[in-house]
């Protein structure tokens, strides 16, 4: 019912795609390797690969992953690192191996690490040397047979790469001691993979490309089965969405977002790999001043990110210096944009801030705003094409416009299910091929769909999820707290930050002890700001902790 509005506000957006364009994702790297061969591909710390030496190097990994690894197609291989030069040629080797790709935060700890290592049973993982110390740990209990390891600066060329590892390792301490017996370094696992013998496996739109990690709508992270034919409907729909923004060859997209985020990894990585454009890597975006100096060096045309990346990068003094003479697309997704960050976005770049709305699930994309959309509407846009947005009540029943519900989705890009969790699937899969995403909206006259609150009690920290369940979990296991309840509380900053209300079973436990025990066993993200200790929570009749008694 929403597709009538497409015309409405973009000429030339097609009501379908054909989710069948290319037969896998293969052939999407295959088809941009040729026609951009000679144009730079992706750039990080003054280093650039053109697409012809990504085609060489992916090809050669790939072949070091069949032959060397003797790993079959459909088997797992995790990738556990920042944004670096060794990410998309591991990314690229591991798919055009016919393996499926298991994306890894580099942030995690050792107990999250090895959940989704056993999960997903990753028989390989490609890591970078900051992380190893915590793989170390829990690498006897995980299925992971080859351990690849690689330095930030190893693929920058001499003497840059001596340099950055030395600085990282040595100066800024980055590196914690490790040892992982039999290990073998990315660069030479790389050079010593030979292309004439890797074989084109066989794989189809049916086959598993990625497992993506997410909370979901509930509990334990898990790992959301996304396929080839999921990734390339989702590519050829935001291509069909931007096509009269882009042009290929000439484009130059800045990638802050981490690749392994859903988010990145197909707008970014993807999308525009099938345009040619030059991408440039952002390891670490939270050295503002460093970015923006990156920033400066480019006539970039594309930027993707999350509200507290613009929010921080208007807060700059420098950041008003940069050239955004050849800048025409902004996109905004994995957290709610806010007006006040948009209409400056706007009002110091030219461009405006245009938000996107997708999740995990859904490869990411589901709705889009017009790309020719000249202010911030406060909406997550109209669906993207071959793509049907409802809002439903709790009894399945579709509801009107401008009625409140669960926006559910359904499309080509919609996950296969949870991987090994069918009952976690059935959850969330309505009969008639629905997806529930969790989240509380309602659609308008004009077919624009509006976000009004989050079903379930997940927190958004910068776009990344928390559930409660985890931290709660994590928190009670401490041998002074006896239980604990955590919530969101709204953030200038993040959007949302976590607050752990806490009753202790031994007075002596101080809020100090129990942040550090908190950072010990969660990724930054999760790691509650704020703590309550409290004489008791309240609860239903039944004895469950009520958060939102604790949220009034």
């Amino acid at each position: 019912m929403s597709h009538i509005w497409h015309e409405s506000y973009q000429s030339g957006i097609p009501k379908d795609i054909d989710p069948n364009t290319y037969s896998s994702i293969l052939e999407v790297l295959d088809e941009s390797f040729t026609k951009f061969k000679d144009k730079d591909s992706f750039h990080c710390m003054g280093k650039d690969f053109t697409y012809g030496e990504l085609d060489i190097l992916s090809k050669k990994f790939a072949s070091y992953l069949q032959n060397d690894l003797n790993l079959k197609r459909g088997d797992r291989v995790a990738l556990m690192m920042p944004n670096i030069l060794q990410y998309p040629i591991a990314l690229f080797g591991i798919l055009r191996a016919g393996l499926v790709a298991v994306n890894v935060n580099p942030l995690y700890t050792a107990r999250e690490l090895e959940h989704q290592l056993i999960d997903s049973g990753s028989k390989a993982i490609i890591i970078f040397e900051n992380s190893c110390a915590v793989l170390q740990e829990i690498l006897p209990n995980t299925p992971v047979k080859h351990v690849l390891t690689t330095g930030i600066g190893d693929l920058l060329g001499f003497p840059k790469s001596l340099i950055v590892n030395f600085v990282i390792k040595h100066v800024k301490k980055m590196v914690p001691a490790w040892s992982i017996p039999n290990s073998v370094s990315f660069k030479e696992a790389l050079f010593s993979g030979n292309a004439d013998t890797y074989s084109v496996p066989t794989v189809t739109n049916d086959d598993t490309a990625f497992l993506q990690y997410t909370g979901g709508t509930t509990g334990v992270s898990k790992g959301a089965e996304l396929t080839h034919g999921n990734i390339i409907a989702n590519i050829v729909q935001a291509k069909a969405w931007i096509k009269n923004y882009i042009k290929d060859g000439e484009e130059t997209i800045i990638t802050p977002l981490p690749l392994y985020h859903i988010f990145s990894l197909t707008a970014n990585c993807l999308v525009f790999a099938t345009v040619g454009a030059r991408n440039i890597l952002i390891t670490n975006p939270r050295d503002m001043p460093g970015f923006i100096k990156e920033l400066k060096k480019w006539k970039f045309t594309a930027l993707t990110g999350v509200n507290t990346l613009f929010n921080g990068l208007l807060n700059q003094e420098d950041f008003a210096g940069v050239d955004f003479s050849s800048f025409k697309l902004t996109l905004g997704g994995g957290m709610a944009v806010q007006r006040s960050v948009a209409e400056r976005w706007k009002q110091v770049t030219g461009v405006p801030l245009i938000e996107a709305y997708g999740l995990t699930e859904t490869s990411p994309a589901a709705c889009i705003n017009p790309m020719d959309l000249k202010d911030y509407n406060g909406k997550i846009g109209l669906p993207i094409p071959s793509t049907e947005v409802v809002i439903k009540d709790d009894d399945g029943k579709t509801l009107p416009t401008g009625e409140i519900g669960e926006i559910c989705i359904k499309g080509p890009q919609v996950m296969r299910g949870y991987w090994n969790r069918p009952e976690e699937t059935a959850k969330v899969m309505s009969d008639d091929g629905f997806f529930k995403t969790g989240d509380i909206g309602y659609m308008d006259e004009k077919g624009f769909f509006q976000i009004v609150d989050r079903k379930k009690d997940m927190i958004l920290v910068s776009g990344f999820n928390v559930f409660p369940n985890e931290v709660e979990e994590v928190v009670s296991a401490h041998p002074k707290v006896f239980e604990s309840a955590a919530i969101g509380v709204a953030d200038d900053k993040s959007g949302e930050v976590v607050k752990i209300f806490v009753v202790k079973n031994d007075d002596s436990l101080t809020e100090d002890e129990l942040k550090a025990y908190c950072k010990e066993n969660l990724t930054g993200y999760k790691v509650p700001r704020l703590y309550e200790f409290r004489a008791d929570l309240p609860k239903s009749n039944v004895g469950k902790i009520l958060r939102k008694d604790l949220r009034e």
